[in-house]
């Protein structure tokens, strides 16, 4: 399928162990109206039924890479796709447990010819928040949220933070210096593409040329939490990012290739805290009470999990993940690589 836009892009997918999640994707690329010049899937598994699926099922422009151990995890297999694409303009990175929207891959090039200065778009994920479309008139309640005319529900974590004094005050997809800002799920559905320093890396792109210039960082191992942020906010100090609420996908939230839960809290306190320090090298006294204060708060949510949720030993693992990450930072802090 040709292109009709004036931008050429590759779709580079990063995989571990999932292949009909991957078929799953790789069907909705296949019906998009504008169709990669080129997919570069990087294979972390195994064994091989990623690959036999892709052999059995031909996608046009497809390159498929089974890689070796000192490849694997998402930082390496990204890095990887970057350095096998070809000659395009931009370079698309999409988790293997999202559907795409039919418009999806338009909607992000769109968003680069119309903002000149955009040298990375994110999309945006839709998941079960309930948004409103009111009136300029409309009185928000203390658990709402509003932005562009369209409310939604802060939830009981941001509410909870929100009378304490501890939301930011930043607009989506902005960090704070005490860190902790509000994600680009609180973008309102409005068909606009809005600024951010950040956004999700599984529906991110980029142009090509940022890579001349940065990379993804070595220190983000493994299963690479956070990594897509502190690559978002290095790289919102050379140019301008954006999320396009129009350039619309699904998260399935495959389980399998996730870490175990302890991992998993663990690296939400010790990636946490880099990526802040990559935002905010010196915070002030203040902020640093408040990102402090905020890890213990949600601490405490996630132990009290244990009692009111279905899933009592995960709520269990990742409270004791997390409080083994906030007692290792006493000893020993990650060491922000320049």
């Amino acid at each position: 399928m040709k292109n009709e836009n004036k931008l050429t892009f590759s779709l580079v997918v990063c995989t571990f162990e999932r292949a009909d999640s991957l078929k799953r994707l790789l069907e909705s690329v296949e019906v998009q109206s504008h169709y990669p010049d080129e997919i570069i899937i990087v294979d972390g598994s195994i064994g091989s039924e990623t690959k036999e699926m892709l052999e059995n099922r031909k996608f046009p422009n497809l390159q498929y890479f089974q890689v070796e151990d000192k490849d694997r995890g998402l930082t390496r297999q990204r890095n990887f796709g970057i350095t096998n694409s070809g000659n395009v303009d931009v370079i698309c990175f999409l988790d293997d447990d999202i559907v795409l929207g039919r418009e999806y891959f338009r909607e992000l090039i769109k968003t680069y010819l119309e903002k000149q200065d955009a040298i990375a778009v994110g999309g945006w994920i839709k998941d079960e928040t309930q948004w409103r479309k009111v009136s300029e008139t409309y009185t928000l309640s203390a658990d709402e949220f509003e932005m562009d005319e369209y409310i939604r529900k802060l939830g009981q974590r941001n509410y909870l933070r929100k009378r304490l004094g501890l939301l930011s005050d930043h607009p989506p997809g902005y960090m704070p210096e005490f860190s902790h800002g509000l994600s680009t799920s609180f973008l309102p559905p409005s068909g606009k593409s809005y600024k951010v320093e950040f956004f999700m890396g599984g529906v991110g792109s980029y142009k090509k040329e940022l890579f001349q210039q940065i990379g993804f960082s070595a220190y983000f191992e493994g299963y690479g939490l956070y990594e897509d942020m502190d690559f978002c906010l290095r790289a919102s100090r050379i140019g301008q990012l954006y999320v396009n609420t129009a350039a619309q996908v699904n998260h399935l939230h495959e389980a399998s290739g996730r870490p175990d839960h302890f991992k998993y809290g663990k690296m939400m306190i010790r990636n946490g805290f880099y990526v802040w320090k990559v935002k905010n090298p010196k915070p002030g006294l203040k902020a640093s009470f408040k990102w402090n204060i905020i890890n213990l708060l949600l601490l405490i949510i996630r132990f009290s999990n244990i009692l009111n949720s279905k899933d009592h030993k995960r709520s269990f693992n990742e409270s004791l993940g997390r409080s083994a990450g906030l007692v290792s930072l006493i000893f020993s802090k990650p060491k922000i690589k320049k």
